[in-house]
């Protein structure tokens, strides 16, 4: 037997709608308030996404995952001493640290593409996700893996990856940040890549694939997504507002019966 409803809740009309989105949609009322069951999951999400921003990244977990994978990494800072500082002055992040600027330019070859993962503002995103993106995008970019440095960032910012890529010599850098945490995803990953990266690009100058999770943007999309982009730079020799992404269809490997997702 079904217990009655609490007449003092009235469940909002649009209840249909939120079983297709993570938006805190039809919430529902109790009274002149909302239930307490969202008022609780609103506190649980805020808390998420605080405990992102502050998590520190494991670097030799990362690192060592990232080899066994037979990926060639490397260790990089920014001028931002401490998370305190990196959240208080985002211009530190954006700069790669003398010492480490001297130890890419001398340690490693030049290379076509470089690639930087960096804890952003959510280093959970970048432990969680960084490692599965990169491998299904070595299996579609073309390139020599093994002369193709990923370079492993604390207290990095997307604009670091410039004078990364400019250390390495690399013709391309492609940047794995932890995003911005929100109240439904706070494991989000972002890309940006830029062509011939130097110090002093603009944003306009990038490409960015974004909400980079299994929740979001799906592992093989943004693998298709990034691979895409990244021939497509080579042969036009730019990027950012320049570069239009018109990546041909893709049906995804995992797509099921009745499940249409494709890959713009």
């Amino acid at each position: 037997m079904t217990e009655p409803s609490d007449p003092m809740i009235r469940p909002d009309p649009w209840q249909a709608l939120r079983s297709r989105t993570p938006a805190r949609i039809a919430l529902g009322r109790a009274g002149s308030s909302l239930p307490s069951a969202e008022v609780l999951r609103f506190g649980l999400a805020h808390a998420q996404a605080r405990d992102a921003v502050h998590c520190a990244l494991d670097e030799a977990a990362l690192a060592r995952e990232l080899n066994d994978a037979g990926f060639l990494t490397c260790h990089a800072r920014s001028m931002a001493p401490d998370r305190h500082a990196y959240l208080r002055r985002p211009d530190l992040g954006r700069r790669l640290h003398d010492d480490d600027r001297l130890t890419l330019e001398q340690a490693l070859p030049a290379a076509e593409l470089a690639i930087v993962v960096a804890d952003g503002l959510s280093a959970v995103a970048v432990q969680r996700h960084a490692l599965p993106v990169l491998q299904l995008l070595r299996e579609r970019f073309a390139t020599d893996w093994t002369r193709t440095p990923v370079v492993i960032v604390r207290q990095g910012r997307v604009a670091l990856g410039d004078e990364v890529g400019e250390a390495l010599g690399a013709r391309l850098v492609a940047v794995l940040i932890g995003e911005r945490p929100g109240l439904s995803s706070p494991d989000s990953l972002g890309i940006y890549l830029t062509y011939a990266p130097r110090r002093g690009r603009m944003d306009s100058e990038r490409n960015c694939i974004s909400n980079v999770r299994p929740d979001g943007l799906a592992y093989e999309a943004a693998a298709h997504k990034l691979a895409y982009l990244l021939q497509a730079a080579l042969r036009l020799r730019l990027s950012g507002v320049q570069l239009k992404e018109d990546a041909a269809t893709a049906v995804l490997p995992e797509a099921t019966s009745g499940d249409s997702r494709r890959v713009p």
